[in-house]
């Protein structure tokens, strides 16, 4: 019996006013969604409020830093969507 390997799932990262954040665009950063301050194509993030962010860490997004859904199959309704994001629903 073949098992496949179990999709790498986006980080939900809760942020605020006064962080700052070096998240990866490149996707060639071993510490995704996090960016070493040394690459070029860092993103330099300093939230003005606080909020939720969806962040990529298996690097097959079109909106790096940002998850996409990228990591599954395409799937149609916002139901199917959302459930893309949870193990076991």
């Amino acid at each position: 019996m073949s098992s496949k390997p179990a999709p790498i799932l986006p980080e939900v990262r809760q942020v605020k006013p006064g962080d700052t954040l070096l998240l990866c665009r490149c996707g060639h950063s071993s510490q995704r969604p996090d960016c070493a301050s040394a690459c070029p194509d860092v993103l330099e993030l300093r939230p003005e409020r606080e909020q939720f962010l969806l962040l990529c860490r298996c690097a097959r997004s079109q909106r790096l830093p940002y998850c996409d859904g990228s990591h599954h199959q395409p799937v149609s309704g916002f139901k199917a969507r959302w459930r893309r994001f949870w193990r076991g629903l």
